[in-house]
């Protein structure tokens, strides 16, 4: 049976694969996102839920997924086998957060990346409008607010965000759940 891996491992891990500061930064608040849900839907298994959410882009400078979208997951997946950490259900939830890789969502942990994934990157830029670029500044209404505004941040997908009631937990709530949780770590995502 293959080692589980580590947040240690999977940190190394990251800064091995991942060389864009922008996207070691979004891996942080991915995982802040996941350890947070964890602690509402799976509190044993906190660790392992932020170690999917930093580790859901492994790929993202390795595999040629603007060209062929279905190569993001399943090349970390390869890289996490190499690596020795043949990890079947953390494969399958990094794959579940592209749904183009051909995993669906179906469980709560890969509802969960699904939905944490679009809202990190939508919290940011909801932080990003306001004159100090700040996370403090953001509050839960301009969250909500600005997901019915399909302009905003385009490129975030609102159907994947919706999917975490897929677990229980509204929208609104998750709303909170992820700015409380990107808040505890502002200093290390620069907001």
């Amino acid at each position: 049976m293959a080692e589980r891996i580590t947040r240690e491992q999977a940190y190394d891990l990251l800064h091995k694969y991942v060389k864009g500061e922008h996207y070691i930064t979004h891996c942080y608040a991915v995982e802040a996102i996941m350890r947070a849900l964890a602690e509402r839907l799976a509190p044993d298994d906190v660790e392992y839920w932020g170690i999917v959410g930093l580790l859901h882009d492994l790929d993202e400078e390795t595999c040629d997924w603007r060209n062929d979208l279905s190569t993001h997951g399943p090349v970390s997946a390869e890289i996490l086998k190499k690596e020795g950490f043949d990890d079947q259900v953390l494969c399958d939830a990094i794959c579940a957060h592209n749904p183009a890789s051909g995993v669906v969502a179906h469980t709560t942990l890969q509802y969960a990346i699904l939905a944490a994934d679009p809202m990190s990157g939508f919290v940011k830029a909801v932080a990003q409008i306001y004159p100090d670029k700040k996370l403090s500044s953001v509050k839960v209404k301009s969250i909500k607010k600005r997901f019915k505004e399909s302009r905003f941040a385009a490129g975030a997908n609102r159907e994947y965000m919706m999917a975490i009631e897929e677990t229980g937990i509204s929208y609104d709530e998750f709303c909170q759940i992820a700015l409380d949780a990107m808040l505890g770590i502002a200093d290390e995502l620069g907001l």
